[in-house]
């Protein structure tokens, strides 16, 4: 991370910004760099990795800061630099690290990405042993839990405007697992999902929005334990590929969303006040689809 700048003394007024500094400790040498997005504005968050060109091995990794800065500190040697961030085309060059100096300000421009190819417009099914719909959430006091819905369904319906996609999942509730069967009787009980009552979580999409990059938010209604929410999904989207099954063209994506469990009318307050702690307020749901595409001469696969 970037280090603080330390305003090196001097007699007189100096122009705003002037005479900064930052401390490099003896031996050492320095890289500066700024990065810009691709309108040429100060870009947070970006990724930047330097490798010893020597040795291949990763030195530092740091992100840049609000004002798209980063300041790092290293053994002098020649190293390879790559700048990275989602949506967006690498940066990569070679750059010299010289003792007991800091390197000029090096200003990257980043470009956009070339985006995937995307699914052609069809019908799309999810392939069960190539997909995953899994959940994190926080055990109160302690550490994660991890688990996964064993039985669901899945189809998408590319339109030719892929933004009109639409995607609907039903998830078999009482497939819940945790790896404990105690906790994932509890989850699936009248305390928690209410399997009896409320069979099926369902998900419905009403578009897609392009973020740039592979980078895509997945509209729709997610229904569980009785009640409808609103919610978009982070997804990526990673390409279209030939494979499987007869060669069957598949694509696949990666989807995850922050659930808060009161507004599904879980009321998590209530079970630690009759002692019982199972996962805390907010979950964490991932997608890990694989869709094979589907037409009336697409052969069914064996049993």
């Amino acid at each position: 991370m970037p280090l603080a700048l330390f305003r090196r003394k001097a007699s007189g007024r100096s122009p705003a910004g002037a005479g900064l500094l930052h401390p490099v400790p003896s031996g050492a040498g320095a890289f500066h760099c700024r990065v810009l997005d691709p309108v040429g504005e100060p870009m947070a968050g970006a990724e930047v990795t330097l490798t010893s060109v020597q040795t291949g091995k990763v030195a530092v990794k740091a992100t840049t800061d609000p004002y798209g800065l980063v300041f790092v500190t290293l053994p002098p040697a020649r190293y390879g630099l790559l700048i990275s961030a989602s949506g967006l085309r690498p940066h990569q060059e070679t750059v010299e690290v010289t003792a007991d100096r800091t390197s000029q300000v090096t200003t990257v421009r980043l470009d956009v990405g070339r985006s995937p190819t995307l699914p052609q417009p069809g019908s799309w099914v999810f392939d069960p042993p190539h997909t995953a719909i899994r959940f994190i959430a926080k055990h109160v006091g302690m550490a994660h839990v991890h688990g996964r819905f064993t039985r669901f369904d899945g189809r998408i319906e590319v339109t030719p405007d892929v933004a009109d996609t639409r995607i609907d999942v039903r998830i078999d509730a009482s497939s819940i697992t945790t790896g404990n069967r105690t906790r994932d009787d509890h989850l699936r009980s009248a305390d928690f999902l209410d399997v009896e009552r409320y069979p099926y979580i369902d998900f419905s999409s009403d578009g897609l929005s392009y973020r740039g990059g592979s980078k895509w938010t997945l509209n729709g209604a997610l229904t569980m334990h009785g009640v409808s929410r609103t919610v978009g999904l982070d997804t990526t989207y990673l390409g279209v590929v030939n494979g499987g099954y007869a060669e069957e063209l598949r694509c696949a994506a990666l989807a995850e969303a922050e659930l808060h469990r009161e507004d599904y009318t879980l009321n998590w307050r209530s079970m630690l006040a009759r002692g019982i702690a199972v996962v805390g307020p907010t979950v964490k749901l991932e997608l890990d689809v694989q869709a094979m595409y589907r037409s009336s001469d697409t052969p069914t696969p064996p049993e």
